[in-house]
């Protein structure tokens, strides 16, 4: 598997949920990473916690990570040499894919846990 290097983002970020026909509201703009999805059941927002409004339906205090690349869009194993040592490790993660790269999410209580998984599958963590 190879070896990746990962770039924790400043901040704890959390997932929000609102109605499937929400307009996406403007707390979701701002600095940090930011992902917006829309299925045929929901709205769903991940962006730092700070800027989401406490009447919104949120989850979790998680740490972000950005897998530094590049990589070719074919380029396989990427993803799977991050998750599956955390995985295997009973550690839950959101995963999320842009264009330009790969953000992998974990939930601020399995921070420790989650660093030494990825230390020890022979990643580097900056």
């Amino acid at each position: 598997m190879p070896s990746i290097k990962l770039k924790r983002l400043q901040g704890i970020y959390t997932i929000s949920q609102l109605q499937a026909d929400a307009p996406v509201p403007s707390w979701s703009e701002g600095e940090g990473f930011v992902n917006i999805s829309r299925g045929d059941d929901e709205l769903s927002i991940i962006c730092l916690r700070e800027r989401v409004p406490d009447d919104v339906k949120s989850d979790g205090q998680w740490a972000c990570w950005k897998f530094l690349g590049p990589f070719a869009f074919g380029e396989t194993g990427i993803v799977l040499s991050v998750v599956k040592p955390l995985s295997e490790n009973g550690i839950g993660i959101l995963v999320i894919s842009t264009f330009n790269g790969d953000y992998l999410l974990v939930q601020n209580e399995d921070l420790d846990a989650s660093l030494l998984q990825l230390a020890n599958a022979g990643h580097v963590l900056m």
